[in-house]
Order: C-alpha cells, then structure tokens, then sequence
C-alpha cells in the first residue's frame, strides 16, 4: 500500500485534463483570466463557461484566481488529525482499517478534508469517517449489498458512492464480520 495522499494526485489529474480539452496549460488561462480580469467567482465561471471549460477545470482555474480550500493545501497528517481533534480515543479505529485494507491487495489511501478513502486503481471502495465523538463510520461501496442488521444505509459517508456504513465505536467492533464486508467491496471494486 502506498503512504497516504491529500488531493495534490487529483489537481495534477485536473491539469492534465485542462490541457488535454483546452490545448493550454493552467499558466495560459491564469494570464486569459488576469487580461479579463473577473470581478467575482460567479463572473468568472460564466466567462469559463463560454470558453468551454468546464467542471473540474473550471473548479482549479476558479481557485487559482481566488485561492486553494485550506484542505487542498494540508499534508494528509494535518488532514486527519483534525478529523481526530477532540477524539483521540477514535484514532486507533482508523488505523485498524488501514492494517486490515494492506493486505487486500493494491490499495491506494487518500485522505480527504472529512474522510480517509481506501481505492484500488478503479474506483473508492470503502472510507472512514470520524461521524461523531463517540463512533467511526466504515462506509462501503457494497452495489447490490441493501442496509439490514449492522449495515445501514452510507448516505451521508464519505462520497456519492458509497451506500453502506457499519457503525465503530472501539477496534473490537472491527470483528470477523466487518472485516469480510470490507474484503468483499475491495473485490467488487476490483
């Protein structure tokens, strides 16, 4: 498994999906935005807009002229420690599901502004998510996998994808059980 990233992979992704549709790098739009010199964020996506440039290039051009999220900026460590501030106690949890996850194959581990994902090279399999101060959400992307019992509906979870969370409180209630669930999403998303 590889060490944990922040969204620096995606923003490189961005660019290079902004060269490819546009045929000019971010440097040539950020000189097109200054010429135009937008008055707003609004103004400026609806200039980009009739450009042609749209969803997450748009996004990376709107925050090189206003500014980077604070998120986007922080070390995966500064990410989750504060997803853990005021509940320490929960942290063990997550490393827990990162042990269990490295053995499962290739598993790259993002950490995001809420969440820490687990993906194999096509998709987000599973996250973890410090919900309350009291519990840990293990969400799963489990497709014909429906809420019952331990499973309940991942709406809420980490992103659109996944649709199932079981509910951890200690390192315990990461037993046989959901160790086999979060095996089973790793290989359906495989």
């Amino acid at each position: 498994m590889s060490d944990m990233r922040t969204w620096e992979p995606m923003r490189q992704r961005i660019h290079t999906q902004l060269v490819r549709q546009t045929a000019s790098s971010v440097d040539d739009w950020n000189e097109r935005i200054k010429a135009e010199a937008p008055a707003d964020e609004p103004v400026l996506r609806s200039w980009l807009d009739e450009q042609g440039v749209t969803g997450y290039p748009q996004t990376l051009l709107v925050w090189e002229t206003f500014g980077y999220p604070d998120f986007l900026l922080a070390s995966a460590d500064e990410l989750v420690d504060a997803q853990y501030a005021g509940r320490p106690e929960l942290r063990p949890i997550l490393d827990a599901v990162l042990g269990a996850v490295s053995g499962l194959g290739e598993v790259d581990v993002q950490a995001r502004k809420t969440y820490v994902a687990m993906l194999t090279p096509l998709r987000t399999f599973a996250v973890v998510q410090a919900t309350t101060k009291r519990r840990v959400d293990l969400g799963l992307r489990l497709s014909s996998t429906k809420p019952g019992g331990r499973l309940v509906s991942g709406k809420g979870v980490g992103n659109d994808a996944i649709n199932i969370r079981i509910g951890l409180e200690s390192v315990d209630d990461l037993d046989q059980e959901a160790l086999d669930w979060l095996e089973r999403a790793y290989r359906e998303s495989s």
